[in-house]
């Protein structure tokens, strides 16, 4: 499913794909650069935080690290 999201910052309208109707986790503007933490429930954007790239990297660092987790005990990573 594809939705507009519109950048909070500049304005600008951008599409993102799901496979669920509901996400969090980042989002960058395709414009202005500018990086979100986003919250969309059923297809639409209910909040914005902004993101710093450090902030970002210890994100994907814990997601790694939840990932190596799982695969180590044997459980399937969720989608």
């Amino acid at each position: 499913m594809m939705i507009t999201i519109e950048c909070p910052k500049c304005g600008t309208a951008g599409s993102q794909s799901l496979l669920k109707p509901d996400y969090v986790g980042p989002y960058r503007c395709w414009k202005c650069r500018e990086l979100f933490t986003i919250r969309i429930e059923n297809n639409q954007v209910k909040s914005w935080e902004s993101l710093t790239e450090e902030q970002l990297a210890e994100q994907e660092e814990q997601r790694r690290q939840v990932e190596a987790l799982k695969a180590k005990f044997g459980k399937k990573p969720e989608d």
